[in-house]
């Protein structure tokens, strides 16, 4: 079994995990071993791994056999495979992966509204660019489609659900009531430089059309800030009170306080609360539950 914390992969057909740590390792051991013998690049396929399972094989010695056979096969049977036609070869891997192949894997980020273009751009970069190409083209693909993703964060208002201390996205829940005289809102993804001021910009505006001049800012999805991301708030804080307003942050980590302070913000970490509810009871009152305070 893998160990604790270790990434593992699974072989889908077998309901099995494998740590690939200790994969890369044995392949960087066994090309070390190659080096020092003036042998050829060692590799893994899964082609390979595919007809080593589909044979049946259910232990490690079934490697250690395969092993064996190359050898025999490499020291006594060159003259017999030289004479294998290529196409006989290619139909043999092909068999070996049949039984793992399927259009799936490309039609579920599909089905999912999510990552629709990384898995067909992955699969013709590998066939028109070759295998590492291909995937370094996807890596960066990947890469490009969360730094979006973070910087272009959707915005959602926050309501109440009934009599609850629950306080959720209106526009995902219809019975959720907006919070007389408060404007709430939640950024759906951590506050960094690279979309701080367009987030909070947004939020501003959204509350002055509102005419609110009390904000609850949730920040449940940034465990911490940097610089820019502080800055933007002390700007959005400043903006308000300069028009007789509030900020207040609601589910705040205590990294972000941590910054906050630093930042010469006291007032907005001292203030802030770890939930919605508590935030909403000290603009309301003035005084928040004593759990938001510890």
């Amino acid at each position: 079994m893998p160990k604790a914390g270790a990434r593992c992969a699974a072989w889908p057909w077998r309901g099995e995990t494998l740590e690939a740590n200790r994969e890369l390792a044995a392949l960087g051991l066994a090309n070390a071993m190659a080096g020092l013998a003036q042998g050829m690049p060692v590799g893994a396929g899964f082609s390979a791994g595919s007809a080593n399972a589909a044979s049946g094989a259910t232990s490690r010695a079934a490697g250690v056999i395969a092993a064996l056979a190359l050898l025999v096969l490499a020291l006594w049977g060159g003259p017999l495979t030289s004479r294998l036609p290529q196409p006989v070869l290619a139909a043999v891997v092909i068999a070996a992966l049949t039984h793992a192949l399927s259009p799936a894997p490309l039609l579920r980020p599909w089905k999912l509204g999510r990552d629709r273009w990384a898995a067909p751009v992955a699969a013709l970069g590998v066939l028109t660019l070759g295998v590492l190409d291909g995937l370094l083209l996807a890596v960066g693909l990947s890469l490009a489609q969360l730094l979006y993703r973070l910087a272009h964060p959707s915005l959602s208002e926050l309501g109440r659900l009934g009599e609850s201390h629950d306080y959720v996205d209106r526009a995902a829940h219809s019975t959720a009531q907006a919070v007389p005289g408060l404007a709430i809102y939640r950024p759906n993804a951590p506050l960094f430089f690279a979309n701080a001021e367009t987030v909070l910009g947004l939020v501003s505006r959204r509350a002055q059309g509102r005419g609110t001049r009390v904000v609850v800012l949730s920040l449940e999805e940034s465990d911490d800030l940097d610089s820019t991301a502080a800055e933007a708030i002390g700007e959005l804080h400043a903006g308000l009170l300069a028009h007789g307003g509030r900020l207040i942050l609601a589910r705040t980590h205590d990294r972000a306080r941590a910054v906050l302070a630093a930042s010469g913000l006291d007032e907005l970490a001292r203030d802030a609360t770890f939930s919605v509810a508590d935030a909403v009871a000290l603009a309301q009152t003035g005084t928040a539950p004593a759990r938001a305070q510890t």
